[in-house]
């Protein structure tokens, strides 16, 4: 059961993964906020999620920017809850969702202002790439969020598995980082306490190229 449940919040499929859309609204709502925060996202800046789920940090983006916001993840499921959550700015064209894959984004070179991804960085199967796609994309001076559950409390939880998830302490995910290209001088990696006593890692990164 605590297998299925990782891969679920890998790739939510089936009704299963309905029922993890609902679960990461609670569970992502903090987060998102935070991530979201640290973008410093300003009244024209075009924005990309990578991992939308179901469309919450979509949505706060799209209060926060008159720019397009973007999003890609490869779940049908979660795709079309992000769309009914988003409709009236899909409408409007200040939101465009995608299902795809992280190392092959949909958008131009020096495109986008500010990316976010929360809760996704355990399914990166090939960090360099997705960090080389997302360098591709970010316009100089653009500031990239990426939220993780620190290990501490992923070791206590039986659905984050070494085969479903990859665990990170604050060492770690900065290291992550430089290995997928960023410079040490461009990424800044802090611990947050969420409630329930969750210990959180919020990494910031500013492109300086």
């Amino acid at each position: 059961m605590w297998h299925s449940i990782g891969r679920q919040l890998r790739n939510p499929t089936g009704m299963g993964g309905l029922l993890t859309g609902s679960l990461m609204r609670f569970v992502n709502e903090t987060p998102n906020r935070l991530a979201i925060d640290a973008l410093h996202i300003g009244s024209t800046d075009t924005v990309l999620e990578l991992g939308f789920g179901p469309g919450h940090a979509i949505k706060l983006a799209a209060a926060r920017t008159s720019g397009l916001v973007y999003g890609v993840d490869q779940s049908r499921v979660m795709l079309e809850q992000a769309r009914r959550r988003n409709r009236t700015a899909i409408r409007e064209g200040r939101v465009v969702l995608h299902q795809g894959r992280f190392d092959l984004l949909p958008v131009g070179d020096a495109s986008v202002d500010k990316i976010l991804a929360v809760n996704v960085i355990y399914f990166w199967r090939d960090v360099q790439a997705i960090a080389k796609e997302v360098r591709r994309v970010l316009r100089p001076d653009g500031r990239v969020s990426i939220y993780a559950t620190d290990a501490s409390t992923m070791q206590k939880w039986k659905f984050a598995s070494e085969d479903t998830h990859r665990l990170f302490a604050a060492a770690d995910l900065s290291s992550t980082l430089r290995e997928g290209g960023f410079d040490e001088d461009e990424i800044a990696v802090n611990e947050v306490r969420l409630t329930g006593g969750i210990q959180g890692l919020l990494a910031t990164i500013v492109n300086r190229a």
